[in-house]
């Protein structure tokens, strides 16, 4: 015959036992890759064909393309800010990715420009139009925030697209967060035991880290060099910065998604979440990427 043990001493030993079971973040076994591995390659590779096509083959299309995936990401933070008490409303920011858009493509920078102090008005006038007080200051905050992010951001990359040399150099901004990530994955889940910012990614490590500074400036050098003839300290300095720009990109979004209590911003495609996961990186690598050829090789 046994004995219960008191109620207290079974509560103790419960929850000592679930200690042991479920040490704290960080210690013990390294994770795994935590990803569905095959997807994730065949929805990259997909992925990149279409760019590649988009840019080097049919580049009467790229424009469209980039379009495309900006209207994605818009919705994807619109559902996201959403979960966070935000109404932005979907419409005008819609309509000014498409503005955005054309008005680079037509305009160039300056109608960039103009296209997002429009932008911004009608979405003032529409949040407003519905309803006022202190929720429809802060819906027209997260709108503006969600245009400024995605599509003026985006657009830089259609800049470069229109300088001489322009596929190269779009190339240039994509294969530095591309290198970045794939570099960053493959040495985290080998090496990875020092966490980053485990308190706003926890898989993100220093050692996950190398491996981006590694292939994301190697990428960059490479393409900078033998087809761009650029100088290699360009190439390498052009790399790095582009490998902290994004590393940081996936940082900031990361942390939005930690505060919206979100996983991913969609689950479009299998492996990487949404689309907006997918282009956090590039859509601070365009900018930084026009800004740095400007002032190194005006």
């Amino acid at each position: 015959m046994s004995i219960d043990p008191p109620a207290s001493t079974a509560s103790t030993t419960v929850e000592a036992v679930g200690a042991v079971a479920a040490p704290e973040p960080g210690h013990g076994k390294r994770r795994g890759p935590g990803r569905n591995l095959p997807a994730a390659i065949g929805v990259g590779l997909g992925l990149g064909a279409i760019m590649l096509v988009a840019v080097f083959v049919l580049a009467q299309t790229f424009p469209v393309v980039a379009a495309a995936a900006m209207v994605l990401a818009v919705l994807e933070l619109i559902r996201a800010l959403g979960e966070g008490g935000l109404r932005v409303p979907a419409m005008p920011l819609l309509v000014g990715v498409i503005g955005m858009v054309v008005s680079t493509a037509v305009f160039g920078a300056e109608g960039l420009l103009i296209a997002m102090a429009v932008s911004i008005c009608v979405l003032i006038l529409w949040r407003v139009s519905e309803s006022m007080g202190l929720t429809a200051l802060r819906d027209v905050a997260g709108g503006v925030f969600a245009l400024a992010w995605v599509p003026f951001l985006g657009c830089f990359l259609l800049l470069l697209f229109e300088r001489e040399q322009g596929p190269l150099l779009v190339l240039i901004a994509i294969l530095g967060p591309v290198g970045n990530d794939i570099g960053g994955y493959i040495s985290g889940v080998l090496f990875g035991k020092h966490p980053m910012a485990p308190s706003i990614s926890p898989k993100k490590s220093w050692e996950g880290f190398g491996g981006s500074l590694l292939l994301g400036t190697a990428a960059v050098t490479a393409v900078g060099t033998l087809a761009l003839d650029l100088p290699w300290w360009a190439g390498v300095l052009i790399g790095v910065v582009l490998v902290i720009v994004s590393t940081c990109g996936d940082l900031a979004e990361s942390l939005l998604k930690r505060d919206l209590g979100l996983k991913d911003m969609g689950t479009l495609l299998p492996g990487h979440g949404g689309v907006l996961d997918r282009i956090d990186s590039i859509l601070l690598a365009a900018p930084t990427t026009y800004i740095m050829l400007e002032v190194l090789l005006p």
